[in-house]
């Protein structure tokens, strides 16, 4: 008998903890047949983690149910609160208040989507503010939040869609627990070499301040912005995307909980970046996201301290970051997930997401030891196409405004943007109309949707409405609007549900 061409993988051997390690680890130990891997984490206590992400999107819950979590369990453990979207105050104008709520807007006439109804009788005066006909926004305004019902498939509430605010600290420490209960094997260490085979350039081990070596047959990198293996080992240069997206530090702090625990993030513009509030069951997590070339950092020490609900619980943590993504998240034997791979700031919550998509199209193109060109190559594309997608979006926040008041502001608003945002932008000012790329994108219509009205881009509709009767239209956007209220209203208070269902053991903050 021959060997095969391409045996498979023995060991993997994960560098850095956090989210994104601890993630990998969870999730490859759950699916994975036991014994089949040796599955193998180096971090450091000497190493902190940046963990300032604390909010995520729905499709946090694909992860949880892949990995086999309970909901509730997770939601008690990490201090949780639930998330039906995201609060966006003074991006438009100061003033101005919109809300990204996942799920959908509406419903649909015809083929006609609501949007488009919404703005027609918005130009006749006829329409209230668009939060009103999405039940997730108005839930929001609400502070209402419920789990969905399949089993009534023609309410608002079948689909309800919603995900998560958590202490990514406490996510880590969870998901550890697991995949070390799964097998996972932790090595404590910090690694101060990484050697590689001359043959073909993979990595071969590392060797860590102690003298030990730690081997493995695929690498997957979770060290976050210090790019341990993908950037230093392997050499893979970075793209960076500051030119669109000037905000390059951010502060960290969390405060004492105050006021009613909102089911959504708030995202608050300021005159060089924004802030967010986070609420969480034993406290509010708090950042401010800005460009140094326009705002110092005392100051911007004193906008985030000042902007608090409650009483700082910490000093604020900084953070510096280039915007950006390396070239190739695959080299060779390594794997980036996380910040190893890219940094897009946090203002649509999709750095978790990032890390989940990573694992998830590693298992889709998982590598024997021959580590075959097309599959890593098919890996890249997508991780570019991902990277890009979510780029996009953000960047739309900035570059649809109506605010020049501040030289950050006048600068994101007159720059040129990507060809592929430019498009789409010019084709929904043009009949509010939206068209998906592929796939694999991240925000769907009902999201873009929001953004760009919001934002105030101020679209024509789609001229084939005035085929709908006026009357017609009119009371179609009316019961839209009645039946989202009433669903809203019967559901339970944010609070009262986290009490009855997931509240968490009293913590110190």
């Amino acid at each position: 008998m021959t060997e095969r061409a391409n045996p498979p993988i023995q060991e993997i051997t994960i560098v850095g903890g956090g989210t994104a390690g601890w993630m990998a680890a969870a999730l490859l130990s759950r699916l994975f047949v036991e014994g089949a891997y040796r599955i193998r984490l180096v971090e450091s206590d000497e190493i902190g983690t940046i963990g300032v992400g604390e909010a995520t999107i729905p499709a946090i819950r694909t992860y949880c149910g892949l990995a086999g979590i309970d909901e509730f369990e997770m939601v008690r453990a990490t201090q949780a609160t639930f998330k039906l979207g995201i609060e966006f105050r003074n991006w438009r104008a100061p003033g101005s208040s919109y809300i990204h709520g996942f799920g959908k807007i509406g419903q649909d006439l015809y083929w006609l989507r609501c949007h488009q109804f919404w703005l027609k009788e918005r130009a006749a005066g006829r329409a209230k503010h668009f939060d009103h006909y999405s039940l997730n926004t108005l839930a929001a305004r609400m502070n209402r939040f419920c789990l969905p019902d399949p089993g009534n498939p023609t309410s608002p509430i079948a689909d309800l869609d919603y995900a998560y605010h958590l202490d990514a600290t406490l996510l880590a420490r969870f998901l550890r627990g697991r995949a070390e209960a799964a097998g996972v094997e932790r090595i404590e260490g910090r690694i101060v070499a990484v050697n590689r085979r001359p043959a073909d350039g993979h990595v071969d081990h590392l060797v860590l301040a102690d003298g030990r070596q730690v081997g493995g047959d695929l690498f997957i990198d979770c060290s976050g912005m210090r790019s341990l293996l993908i950037g230093q080992a392997m050499g893979v240069g970075f793209e960076d995307w500051s030119h669109w997206l000037p905000c390059d530090r951010a502060l960290a702090v969390p405060c004492e909980s105050a006021g009613e625990l909102t089911p959504y993030t708030r995202s608050t513009a300021g005159t060089a970046g924004w802030q967010w509030r986070i609420p969480l069951q034993h406290r509010t997590g708090n950042g401010l996201v800005y460009a140094s070339a326009h705002l110092g950092d005392e100051d911007a020490a004193r906008v985030l301290l000042t902007g608090l609900d409650g009483r700082a619980l910490a000093d604020p943590r900084p953070v510096r970051f280039t915007p950006g993504k390396r070239h190739r998240a695959w080299e060779g034997n390594v794997v980036a997930l996380g910040l190893a791979g890219g940094f897009l700031e946090p203002l649509e919550s999709t750095s978790i997401h990032l890390i989940q998509t990573g694992i998830l199209r590693l298992l889709a193109l998982f590598p024997g030891r021959g580590f075959n060109p097309a599959d890593i190559a098919e890996y890249n594309r997508q991780f570019d196409f991902e990277y890009r997608d979510v780029r996009d979006f953000i960047i739309a926040h900035y570059k649809v405004t109506d605010r020049e008041d501040t030289p950050f502001w006048a600068y994101v608003r007159n720059m040129p943007v990507p060809d592929s945002l430019q498009e789409r932008l010019d084709l929904f000012r043009a009949s509010a109309r939206f068209f998906m790329h592929g796939k694999a994108e991240l925000f769907r219509e009902e999201s873009w949707v929001q953004v760009l009205i919001g934002q105030g881009l101020d679209p024509h509709y789609d001229p084939v409405v005035d085929m709908v009767p006026e009357a017609q239209s009119t009371a179609f956007l009316g019961d839209v609007e009645e039946v989202v209220a009433d669903v809203a209203r019967a559901m339970p208070g944010h609070a009262a549900f986290i009490a009855r269902h997931c509240r968490a053991p009293s913590i110190q903050s």
